[in-house]
């Protein structure tokens, strides 16, 4: 007969000490038990059965099924006439091992494995169950994950490996099959070797140093070998695997291929390094304007470029009579090597680059059928440079006329690509503008010799002339009584004569300038005085403004030609009172800063602006917007700058457009006497 026994499980008398045993242990189960009577109310439970509903139940008064709700393995809910514990109940029998899930009062569910089974008294009656429940979550859990995990792997873009700490392979993903080559069959076994190139083994000891210490390895970028012998780049995350007691025993390794991101890295290089060379050779070609300079500098650049063996640049030229004729320059080979064979002619190969149809690229120039048609050579002339890959780009000008044609040969084939082509092709629009600026300059170097040929020849044929008109008007002016009214007249006309004899000066300097044949004469002189002299000079000739000096010494001692710097104060005073009619005031002042003597004029007139600063000490360049009955030939400051610069000194301004004008000019106190 079986008794009950408030919250123990219902067992024969047995001595009292067998049941205080058997009930401690009962209660210190780390598996859950609980029992119930035939109607289905708890009789007693263990503290894991506690631990396991997440709430402590009353003996008698609640169900086997609690408050919890029971949910089957695909989450839908599960009837409790159809819980193995009611079928239990119901039919006396043993039930094993059929999952359920279980909610608990705040809300998690746990995976539970019941395990009831019926209890009987004596007669054979069911009297109710006890039901051992094993909590399975995390194990559920786990499998899960390792599912997951698994899915992850095989469907995994990068290539996945696991191996051993000797470096053994133990497993392999399909992508590791499809980024190197090998069946999973064929490389799981083998060393990990198997995919690293020899001279970069090292590498595999490095790693496996820092997996051993725990450390993990990420974003390695190395190259693996694939079963077909191509290294390929790839991209390296190693981590440590761990046993249940923490210790390292393998590693797992992530490799992605990076050939498609490397691919574009190089692109990217090759852009960067196609604009810079580009800007090379633009910013090269543009400082140049004789033609044989850019023609060599275009030759040079691109044959690096392209890695051609040798490159020519064969330029159509005029002379002054339009007769044609042909320049090149070579890269890569001895002038001679050309010379011998004379120029290309207009054959098949040859036409579409002089005709300027385009841009012909040949991995194999002697198996292209435009090739070997022509006699006497019908092919490559014996010693010819060897040429296998052609690269013939023509140079076209905006006009749309051929004026030559780049050529690149090497003699082993497919060297060049559509990379070369395309660069070429920029380079050769660049070449055909710097060669169209190189023929105008030629035409203006021309024009400008025969200009300053008329002007140093009509400057001399002039001089004689005026020296004589001026002469015999001084004697005629002497002869004069002192009241005759004509004697003004021929004041004024000896006035303009000077003026124009100055004139004239000038632009004999101009033309000596450009032959450099402006004689210079250096002395020891005080610059102040020069100064003193010059501004009262100045200030006797002109009644509108007060010339200022402020000397800011006594003394001033350089070494220069004496007659040029007079030459120069003389024109900065000149430019001042005549440019800044409105005013009634120019300073002059000097000092000495770094073993130079420093002078300054400065006026309060019109100003010049920025972009016409540099401008105005060219040769004939007069200031725009300034009144027009200012008169000057635009010649003043040219000279003055050359013979500032040819005392190694310095003429600038400083001027803001209707904020006046300082021009300065320094010399060295010391100069070589020559």
């Amino acid at each position: 007969m079986i008794t009950q026994r408030p919250g123990k499980l219902q067992k024969k008398e047995l001595p009292t000490a067998f049941n205080k045993l058997t009930g401690q242990l009962f209660d210190n189960l780390p598996i859950a038990i609980y029992s119930c009577d035939k109607e289905g109310f708890i009789t007693s439970f263990n503290q894991a059965a506690v631990n396991l509903w997440g709430r402590t139940p009353e003996i008698g008064k609640d169900l086997w099924c609690g408050s919890w709700k029971i949910f089957q393995l695909n989450g839908e809910p599960l009837n409790l006439d159809s819980c193995p514990m009611a079928r239990t109940l119901k039919e006396g029998i043993a039930l094993e091992g059929e999952e359920i899930i279980i909610q608990r009062p705040d809300g998690t569910r746990l995976n539970v494995l019941p395990f009831p089974v019926p209890t009987f008294n004596d007669s054979g009656e069911l009297i109710g169950a006890v039901n051992t429940l094993i909590d399975v979550t995390e194990q559920r859990n786990s499998e899960g994950k390792q599912a997951m995990l698994a899915a992850i792997i095989e469907s995994s873009e990068d290539a996945i490996v696991s191996k051993t700490l000797n470096g053994t392979i133990t497993t392999w993903n399909d992508s590791a099959e499809r980024v190197f080559g090998y069946k999973e069959q064929e490389a799981v076994g083998n060393h990990i070797t198997l995919i690293i190139p020899q001279n970069r083994r090292q590498e595999e000891e490095e790693i496996i140093s820092k997996i051993r210490h725990g450390e993990k390895v990420e974003h390695y970028e190395t190259y693996r070998l694939t079963k077909a012998g191509t290294e390929i780049p790839v991209s390296l995350t190693i981590s440590p695997i761990l046993n249940t007691k923490g210790e390292v025993i393998g590693a797992s390794k992530i490799a992605r291929d990076i050939t498609r991101q490397k691919n574009a890295e190089e692109s990217l290089q090759r852009y960067a390094s196609n604009l810079e060379t580009l800007n090379i050779v633009g910013k090269m070609i543009s400082e140049r304007l004789a033609v044989q300079d850019i023609l060599q500098q275009v030759t040079d650049v691109t044959t690096q470029v392209t890695g051609a063996a040798f490159g020519a640049f064969f330029y159509n030229k005029f002379d002054e009579h339009g007769e044609s004729y042909t320049l090149f320059t070579l890269s890569g080979a001895p002038r001679e090597a050309f010379e011998k064979f004379g120029m290309p002619r207009n054959t098949a190969v040859f036409s579409p680059t002089f005709n300027g149809e385009g841009t012909v690229r040949v991995d194999d120039i002697t198996k292209d059928p435009r090739y070997g048609k022509n006699s006497p050579h019908f092919g490559m002339p014996k010693g010819h440079l060897p040429v296998v890959s052609y690269l013939a780009v023509p140079v076209i000008s905006k006009s749309g006329a051929v004026i030559g044609g780049l050529f690149y040969g090497h003699p082993e084939a497919g060297k060049f690509t559509s990379h070369h082509e395309a660069i070429i092709e920029s380079v050769a629009t660049q070449a055909a503008i710097a060669l169209e600026n190189a023929k105008l300059y030629e035409e203006i170097q021309k024009l400008n010799e025969k200009k300053d040929e008329f002007i140093g020849l009509a400057s001399h044929e002039l001089k004689t002339p005026v020296t004589s008109l001026s002469g015999y008007l001084q004697i005629i002016n002497r002869r004069l009584p002192a009241d005759d009214v004509n004697k003004s007249f021929i004041e004024k006309a000896l006035a303009q004569i000077n003026k124009l004899s100055d004139l004239i000066s000038d632009l004999l300097d101009v033309s000596k300038i450009e032959t450099g044949q402006l004689p210079f004469s250096f002395t020891s002189f005080d610059l102040l005085q020069l100064l003193h002299e010059v501004t009262e000079v100045m200030q006797y000739s002109t009644k509108t403004h007060r010339l200022v000096l402020n000397p800011g010494g006594n003394k001033l001692m350089v070494t220069a030609d004496k007659q040029r710097i007079e030459q120069v104060i003389i024109n900065l005073l000149s430019n001042a009172v005549k440019y800044s009619p409105g005013a009634d005031l120019v300073n002059i002042s000097v000092s000495m800063a770094n073993n130079k003597a420093v002078v300054a004029v400065q006026d309060f007139g019109l100003g010049i602006s920025k972009e016409q600063q540099e401008r105005i000490f060219t040769r004939f360049y007069r200031v725009e917007d300034m009144a027009t009955h200012i008169s000057g030939l635009g010649i003043g400051l040219f000279i003055s700058k050359e013979i500032i610069s040819r005392h190694k000194g310095r003429l600038w301004v400083e001027s803001g457009q209707g904020n006046g004008s300082t021009f300065f000019f320094e010399i060295p106190l010391d100069q070589e006497l020559t």
